[in-house]
């Protein structure tokens, strides 16, 4: 059951952090304008956005990463 734990905290945070890393990414394109007229298309930006749609879903990274190692966890005492 803790296994379970630690990989669904661990897609929690590469989650927060690829939607962080995405929304900035994408602030760079942001226009402020009132009118739709004057939205465009960016093809940069819609490469950007392809690019995280392509990674796979979070559990399945964290579950990679407990798999090779590479998440340090500790067990803490109930009493504490």
């Amino acid at each position: 059951m803790r296994v379970y734990v630690i990989i669904s905290k661990r897609a929690r945070q590469i989650s927060s952090d690829l939607k962080w890393e995405i929304q900035r990414k994408l602030e760079e394109f942001a226009v402020n304008t009132d009118t739709i007229e004057e939205v465009q298309e960016n093809k940069e930006q819609i490469e950007i956005s392809k690019f995280y749609e392509r990674l796979p879903n979070t559990p399945i990274i964290a579950a990679q990463e407990f798999l090779n190692n590479e998440i340090q966890w500790r067990y803490s005492d109930e009493k504490e």
